[in-house]
């Protein structure tokens, strides 16, 4: 027998990331400008780098906490009721390594072959890749866009549940929409939850990047401690920390011994120096959060305003997280359209194909950049799109 038969068949069947596919063609092309990943062109802040150097010349260097230090699980309660006057016990907050790693807790202690899990798309591909790794079947429920964002059908959403669904999964605010979930349609899933035991997933990273609001809806607002409802959080948006891998989850009350064992069983547990980092971040973060929002802004403004002017686009205006999705008339193939861009106009751009139902005609791109790549990628844009023919 040959090796691969080895590999589980839910595996073998896992499809590549399109995004990954655009991606690995920036690697052998000089002077591109990237806008295919969910990460901005502004390090991490000195004073959260200097807080993990500190901690290392401490000798903060050995195994620690499996769920994270206290202080910064204190920090994070903290942080959790300043912003939604949200009352989390400690024993229900798990710091992760990177919110995918809390993404995959979930998806390993709740779902199992013959299960289905209903994703709100598009969405970022890495979570449903997650969930069918743990042998679910995957429904996607997709978003309809129009001139004012994006709208979610909620009972859509629960007709496409049955009782082989363990999960409901749903990023607010989206990637790569940037959608976010008003109260009364939360309340709406919460109580369907509550009925039927479903369990809500909810991917709240970009919960700091919204533009009509000081901060995006939360179900911590409206979750009682023993609901089925699940919270992924991360450092990596919000104070410019993606190559940190350093996240949390929560979970509902009385589940801390079974995620502390999963936590135990994945990664045993975070690096200490790291979390230091992660409490300096929400200690001292805040002036500049309220500075990348406002380059974020800045940054979205351009974009809107050039692709406004570009003839066949169609952009979908969004109020949070940090992308634009537009589409080009007479582009039915995203993944060729972006490939092509690398070589042919040095962007790098997302495949809308990549995310799902609801976004196979859509191109994706990161505007959390400088002012001055912006238009110069937006001039590159523009360059490509007055040429372009599909094959």
């Amino acid at each position: 027998r040959s090796v691969m038969s080895l590999i589980r068949p839910a595996i073998e069947a896992l499809k590549d990331s399109p995004i990954a596919d655009v991606w690995r063609l920036g690697f052998t092309t000089d002077g591109v400008i990237g806008m295919w990943a969910g990460e901005p062109d502004v390090p991490t802040p000195d004073f959260i780098c200097d807080a993990a150097t500190a901690a290392l010349r401490a000798g903060h260097t050995f195994y620690t906490h499996t769920r994270g230090i206290p202080e910064l699980r204190q920090a994070i309660a903290g942080y959790l009721r300043r912003l939604w006057a949200a009352d989390v016990a400690d024993d229900r907050i798990a710091v992760t390594s990177a919110g995918m790693n809390a993404v995959m807790l979930v998806a390993q202690g709740l779902v199992q072959a013959g299960d289905n899990v209903v994703c709100v798309t598009p969405s970022w591909p890495n979570i449903m890749r997650a969930m069918q790794v743990a042998g679910a079947d995957i429904r996607e429920v997709a978003m309809r866009p129009g001139g004012n964002g994006w709208s979610l059908d909620i009972d859509a959403v629960i007709n496409a549940c049955d009782d082989r669904t363990r999960l409901i999964y749903l990023a607010t605010p989206g990637n790569p929409t940037g959608w976010m979930i008003e109260r009364a349609e939360a309340e709406r899933l919460l109580a369907f939850a509550r009925r039927t035991g479903t369990a809500l997933l909810s991917d709240e990273v970009y919960h700091r990047l919204v533009y009509d609001r000081p901060v995006a809806f939360s179900f911590l607002e409206i979750a009682r401690p023993e609901d089925p409802v699940f919270i992924v959080n991360s450092f990596s948006k919000s104070w410019a920390m993606t190559g940190w891998r350093m996240g949390w989850l929560i979970y509902p009350a009385g589940l801390e011994p079974q995620f502390e064992k999963l936590v135990q069983f994945n990664t045993s547990g975070g690096q200490a120096f790291l979390q230091h980092a992660g409490i300096a971040a929400i200690r001292d973060g805040e002036p500049f959060v309220a500075s990348f929002l406002e380059r974020c802004r800045t940054g979205r403004e351009i974009v809107n305003r050039r692709l406004a002017r570009m003839p066949r686009v169609t952009n979908i205006p969004n109020t949070g997280a940090f992308y634009a999705m537009f589409e080009v008339e007479g582009v039915s193939d995203t993944l060729a359209f972006c490939k092509r861009a690398v070589p042919e106009a040095r962007i790098g751009l997302a495949p809308g194909v990549a995310f799902g139902k609801g976004a196979e005609r859509l191109i994706r791109l990161c505007y959390a950049k400088s002012p001055a790549n912006l238009e110069e990628a937006m001039d590159r844009l523009e360059r490509y799109l007055a040429t372009y023919k599909e094959a």
